[in-house]
């Protein structure tokens, strides 16, 4: 069936005790057993849930994987990817990545002797010299965040898997949803997503998501999930499956939006530089047309001036609101070199393009009219 269809009713059957037709929000910590070790699929929440249950097979089936695995949030699903690593493992990273993973690696997996080489991403050759005996994983953002460059999904995966057949592509598809991309047909073996964002799309949940095709990779994984607990509720878990079932639709609105501002930051005198993979000007552009069905709903830029001159855009704005996160309904605005990757050392952040100047603007679906008049008065004010 068609991707919108499946958003619908993918592993969301009517419930069989009472038919009802939407999932319902199976919400208890426990489940009662006929006898010991005899139940009807379920025991504890903490290790699976009707709900959770539903959602997972929707996300699956979405991007065409055999499992799902739902969590308590985008960096939960990293942290439990990354577990399956031991001392000694090693990891090719991009150097231009979420600041929220780059503090994970940093902060909790190097301490325990699991060895990262940043490396960048846009030549696909760096990354074979960054491949030794000790590589398990290689790990791609794509779109990055928040500079938006694209990575070629199918050529990394293949020199990866030429290198070794079980070192593990990893893709972060946040930015994109299976809407727009499905990196395990490009070649990957995991997709992770912060459901947050474009998967759920109305900013009142924090979730994540992994989908994969190798059962004993989903078992290490699996095992991993239920041993830590990192799990969204059953009603988080709800919100996420109803949010699923508009996310084509929204997808479309979004890029249609995202579209026409980046268009219209490409004639302002304020702005330097637009990014953006849909504008044929951006240099991942031709890989974008390949990989990807559409370009989704995040456009950066640098406006002239720095830090002052961007608090004076944010403040002027009457729509677009200054924000973490992206991916909602509503348009944000992010000043991504304090606020995502305010972690990130100011050497790194320059040699990224995560200048003092850059603004993130996650395009929401409210009518693009208002949204470029928005834009166009603080930007000329």
């Amino acid at each position: 069936m068609k991707f919108e269809t499946n958003a619908i009713i993918a592993g969301q059957a009517p419930d069989p005790t009472t038919g009802a037709t939407i999932t319902p929000i199976y919400q208890t910590s426990t489940f009662t057993q006929e006898e010991v070790n005899k139940h009807k699929g379920y025991e504890y929440s903490r290790v699976g849930n009707p709900t959770r249950s539903a959602l997972d097979n929707c996300l699956a089936t979405l991007e065409e994987g055999r499992f799902g695995l739902s969590f308590s949030s985008g960096l939960a699903a990293e942290h439990a990817i990354l577990s399956i690593l031991k001392p000694g493992d090693h990891v090719v990273v991009p150097e231009d990545m979420y600041g929220g993973t780059y503090r994970l690696i940093k902060e909790i997996f190097e301490p325990y002797k699991i060895t990262f080489t940043f490396t960048d991403f846009t030549d696909p050759e760096t990354i074979k010299s960054a491949l030794t005996l000790k590589t398990k994983m290689v790990w791609i953002e794509t779109p990055t965040n928040p500079t938006l460059k694209i990575f070629d999904i199918n050529a990394i995966s293949q020199i990866s898997h030429l290198h070794n057949k079980s070192t593990l592509v990893i893709v972060d598809n946040t930015f994109l949803s299976p809407y727009f991309q499905k990196p395990l047909t490009l070649g990957a073996d995991i997709v992770v997503h912060s459901t947050t964002k474009y998967i759920n799309g109305h900013s009142d949940i924090i979730g994540g998501a992994i989908i994969l095709n190798d059962e004993i990779v989903y078992e290490k994984i699996h095992l991993i999930q239920k041993s830590v607990g990192a799990v969204p509720s059953p009603f988080d878990s709800w919100l996420t499956l109803r949010g699923v079932k508009t996310l084509a639709v929204r997808m479309r609105e979004h890029e249609k939006n995202a579209f026409a501002v980046a268009r219209f930051l490409q004639n302002q005198q304020n702005v330097e530089k637009v990014f953006y993979p849909g504008l044929e000007t951006h240099p991942g552009h031709n890989i974008a047309v390949r990989q990807m069905s559409g370009y989704g709903g995040v456009v950066s830029f640098q406006i002239k001036g720095g830090l002052n001159d961007a608090n004076k855009f944010f403040k002027k704005l009457k729509i677009f609101q200054l924000a973490d996160s992206l991916g909602g309904v509503e348009s944000l605005a992010n000043y991504s070199a304090l606020m995502t990757h305010g972690y990130f050392p100011a050497e790194l952040r320059k040699k990224i393009g995560v200048t003092d100047n850059l603004i993130r603007l996650s395009v929401g679906i409210e009518h693009i009219e208002d949204l470029l008049e928005d834009l166009n008065s603080a930007l000329t004010r």
